[in-house]
């Protein structure tokens, strides 16, 4: 079954949980989170130890969502959804589309074959799981709500199969995480750190791992998150999400200096729910310098624009 066929799959299994267990629970708005760029519940860059949708013990909730975001150079389409199991387990599917155009500058270097308008696909299939605290009930202690996932990802880049194939990079892997959530209720406070044992370039879509002198090892790479609520359809909040930087080592071996380098990500949001099926989130990023051999050393800010639909 192809990956489009099982996004249109999960999605009819979340359409099919609201006709069974509607998730109109207790939970107050947004402390569900909206969909990350994974595909699972969380911020826009990050995870969170929540399972998603309003369901809540003995109901099962499905979302679906749409992204897109943008920047100097590149853009990135996403969408996928999630279901969310007795408040429990979320398994999420995802794909994002990513428009590599500048890379056609690799040519210049190397024979590479790169064509013009070159874009990066990569699926993502995640499982989350609940393992202790309760962000909601817990409100009132010290316990936040801790959770592990995974996120396994295959990457298809097309052309640039043989840039890959110079770096060395592998086209699947699989990230690994524990995060913890707080919820501040006396302080419309969220709280979210996340710790990701990842060896994926930019996410996956330059692979995973590096040849020699590069990193070809997982490392641990923390991500952190905050969110206020301004009022209970409302809330703003910052990201900060590291990366690992495998390839600079082995670009700077090839004389190409940092052109490889890879920066940490970040955010500034704000997250809208007029009511417990639909929420909005609108986003300034700033990804530091996507290969920036090819881009003129250019930080990569911009928009991220997501919208989410739950049941």
């Amino acid at each position: 079954m192809t990956t489009p066929h099982l996004l249109a799959l999960c999605a009819s299994l979340a359409l099919c949980a609201a006709g069974t267990a509607h998730a109109d629970s207790g939970k107050l708005l947004l402390t569900g989170g909206v969909s990350t760029i994974g595909g699972s519940a969380g911020g826009g860059l990050t995870p969170w130890a929540v399972t998603g949708t309003y369901a809540t013990e003995g109901q099962v909730g499905g979302s679906a969502y749409l992204t897109r975001a943008g920047t100097q150079d590149y853009s990135l389409t996403g969408y996928g959804a999630a279901l969310s199991l007795h408040d429990r387990v979320e398994l999420s599917l995802a794909r994002q589309d990513f428009d590599a155009s500048p890379a056609i500058a690799l040519n210049g270097i190397a024979p590479f074959g790169v064509t013009p308008g070159q874009h990066i696909k990569m699926d993502i299939v995640g499982v989350k799981v609940k393992v202790a605290g309760d962000a909601i009930l817990d409100a009132d202690t010290w316990m936040p709500q801790i959770a592990v996932g995974l996120e396994h990802k295959r990457v298809r880049p097309g052309s640039l199969q043989s840039v890959l194939d110079f770096l060395g990079t592998r086209t699947s892997g699989t990230d690994v995480y524990v995060s913890a959530t707080k919820l501040l209720l006396d302080k419309s406070l969220l709280l979210n750190g996340t710790l990701r044992y990842t060896r994926a370039n930019q996410n996956g879509l330059l692979g995973f791992g590096s040849a020699a002198p590069g990193r070809d090892r997982y490392s641990l790479q923390p991500e952190f998150s905050v969110a206020y609520l301004l009022r209970k359809d409302l809330a703003v909040g910052a990201e900060y999400r590291f990366k690992p930087n495998n390839l600079e080592a082995l670009g700077a071996a090839a004389g190409l200096g940092g052109a490889l380098r890879e920066d940490d990500w970040k955010d500034l949001f704000i997250a809208w729910a007029p009511n417990k099926h639909v929420s909005l989130t609108l986003a300034y990023v700033d990804l530091g310098r996507i290969v920036p051999g090819i881009t003129n050393q250019r930080r990569q800010t911009g928009y991220y624009l997501s919208a989410q639909v739950a049941f």
